[in-house]
């Protein structure tokens, strides 16, 4: 019973992001029980899950969720209070000692029946995704069936933990008459914060191994993306019997809340998936474990005996996706050639397969490029591509056609004679632009 009502709660939520006001589920504003459970009485409004329970904050503030494709508000979220964060680490702490007892096959147990109702809905969170982050629709749909992947293989080999038996003659003057019992053993209270562009996944891959192994979790999922969190996250793991305490999800802006979550006196380890305020969780933090995925600028190097169609395949696909935004793209290509044999190959390879990009909304079928996170996203793409123009490299473009920026859609370009010294060879773009050096 509990499971259809989590694929009702769900699909309703699809429902609002396609109606025009925005301010209610339904038509009718009629909601299942689940569903106003996790939701305040403005039907567009979603409460943070603390101990198990879905609740309001004191604050009496809201973060709007604005859709990227049309810059309007399509969610609400609570804006926490530091004193809601304490509630958060006091439940998990709690929640934490017995579960840290239990075996591992009852924390297996517990992924696999959160994998199960992750596909039951799959649906209805993908389209979460496309709405929060525009993400097409196909793509948003595989990140869903992924992570439940992902749930299942952490439980999988989460059974398969041990310990490890050391002996002692491995230090000098030591004889081979001792032998040491190494146990796995969890940290305690672990702060999560996953990025936008993989609402999910990002945050299965923290959530998943760090309840398999026997922690309890404090997570704040990304402003741009937070619905995703409370339903593809929370929701999921609530019906899949989650004790109260273990999982804990709370909203707010970082500014506010990310130094508080963590630099808190109970969190004993932070995993972060971000850019550069990765550097600030890292100097402020206590001396505990982080697991940081940060920024980075991967170059795609082709050599001169390359497969040059194969490559040239691979960086459109590579730098493109998503429109880029992925901390795995192709950022730049650096192609190196005693003359300018290879270029005169690739470079119109990759034009070709660019020009046939689909370029459109999230909900259109095959669509591949769609608009970036946000306003000051797309200013950035766009500053770091004018720096370039402006030192000599140039667009390559069809005759007579422009650079073409619709809000926060911007059209894929390559840029050829990319040289040291533009801004665009070292800062990442994170946005569907495509340098060649």
């Amino acid at each position: 019973m509990r499971r259809g009502t989590v694929v009702y709660a769900l699909s309703a939520i699809v429902a609002a992001s396609h109606l025009a006001s925005h301010t209610c589920l339904a038509a009718d504003g009629a909601c299942s029980p689940f569903l106003k459970s996790a939701m305040s009485p403005d039907h567009n409004t979603f409460n943070v899950y603390l101990n198990g329970q879905w609740r309001g904050s004191s604050s009496g503030k809201l973060l709007s969720i604005i859709a990227p494709h049309n810059e309007t508000e399509i969610f609400r979220v609570q804006a926490c209070t530091q004193d809601e964060i304490d509630v958060a680490f006091d439940a998990a702490r709690t929640a934490q000692k017995a579960w840290g007892r239990t075996p591992l096959w009852k924390r297996a147990q517990l992924l696999r029946n959160a994998a199960a109702s992750m596909r039951e809905n799959a649906e209805a969170i993908a389209q979460v995704i496309t709405d929060e982050v525009a993400k097409p629709s196909k793509a948003a749909l595989s990140e869903v069936l992924r992570s439940a992947d992902l749930l299942e293989f952490t439980a999988e080999e989460g059974v398969r933990i041990g310990g490890e038996l050391a002996l002692s003659d491995a230090f000098a003057g030591e004889k081979r008459n001792k032998l040491a019992l190494v146990q796995r053993v969890p940290l305690g209270v672990i702060v999560a914060i996953p990025p936008y562009n993989y609402p999910l996944n990002l945050a299965v891959s923290k959530v998943g191994p760090a309840l398999m192994a026997g922690n309890s979790m404090v997570m704040k999922p990304p402003s741009a993306g937070a619905v995703t969190g409370l339903v593809g996250i929370a929701a999921v793991f609530h019906a899949a019997g989650c004790p109260p305490g273990l999982l804990n999800v709370v909203t707010g802006k970082g500014s506010e809340i990310g130094d508080y979550l963590t630099q808190h006196k109970y969190a004993q380890g932070v995993t972060f998936t971000g850019g550069n305020t990765g550097l600030r969780v890292a100097r402020g933090a206590a001396m505990i474990p982080l697991q940081m995925e940060l920024g980075g600028k991967d170059p795609a190097l082709v050599l001169p005996d390359a497969d040059i169609p194969a490559a040239a395949s691979a960086i459109v696909k590579g730098a493109f996706s998503f429109s880029g935004q992925r901390c795995t793209a192709v950022k730049v290509v650096y192609v190196i050639e005693d003359d300018d044999e290879v270029s005169r190959q690739l470079v119109p390879l990759i034009l070709d397969k660019v020009k046939k990009l689909k370029i459109g909304q999230p909900w259109d079928e095959d669509v591949e490029i769609t608009a970036v996170i946000d306003g000051k996203s797309a200013a950035w793409i766009k500053s770091l591509v004018e720096d370039a123009v402006a030192l000599g490299a140039k667009m390559e473009l069809p005759e007579s056609e422009e650079w073409k920026q619709e809000g926060n859609l911007i059209h894929p370009v390559v840029l050829t004679g990319v040289k040291e010294g533009m801004r665009l060879v070292h800062e990442e773009q994170f946005g569907p632009v495509l340098p060649i050096v």
